[in-house]
């Protein structure tokens, strides 16, 4: 398969890459390439592609790499976004992995709250036989987040007044009141 890509010429520490199109299993080193498709300068900045001789080889089934692909969009030789192209550390990717399944989990639970709510018609409301139809509004009901606690019952039948009351503490959160002796 054929793909296009750079090839470093150049001094050291002087980099001058040119744009090849070769066969991918050559060496990007040393192998023959096909055709020479043009130039990157990094060090004064400078690029220069053969736009008509890239199109032609990508519409034949050539692959241009990450880096090609990234400039020949700049340049807007080609259409499309660019391609992240530098490594990701191990810990990094695994943080990216968790924040995408806490984000899908979050939406799965909203999408089945909001079924569980169509499901459930309320007491009052009876459907009408008129023939009609009729459209209803849908109803939103706020989704609360699953880090606020749980609301606390009170007891239903209190002995006495000392009994019934709830001491609050810095929290917020009521503590179960002790029986008077």
């Amino acid at each position: 398969m054929l793909t296009i890509r750079l090839t470093r010429k150049g001094k050291k520490n002087q980099p001058f890459f040119r744009v090849v199109l070769i066969d991918k299993r050559r060496s990007s080193k040393g192998g023959r390439a096909v055709e020479d498709l043009g130039y990157v300068d990094p060090l004064k900045k400078r690029k220069s592609f053969n736009k008509e001789r890239i199109l032609y080889w990508i519409s034949k089934g050539a692959q241009p790499s990450a880096s090609i692909h990234n400039f020949l969009v700049s340049e807007k030789i080609i259409e499309g976004k660019k391609t992240h192209v530098s490594k990701i550390s191990k810990k990094k990717q695994t943080e990216i992995d968790a924040k995408k399944n806490e984000e899908k989990a979050k939406i799965e639970a909203e999408a089945k709250a909001k079924e569980d709510v169509k499901k459930v018609e309320p007491a009052g409301e009876t459907p009408s036989n008129d023939g009609a139809a009729t459209e209803e509004a849908p109803v939103e009901i706020p989704v609360e987040s699953p880090a606020e606690p749980a609301p606390v019952e009170e007891p239903k039948e209190p002995a006495s007044a000392e009994a019934s009351a709830s001491v609050e503490t810095s929290a917020g959160q009521a503590d179960e009141a002790k029986p008077a002796e």
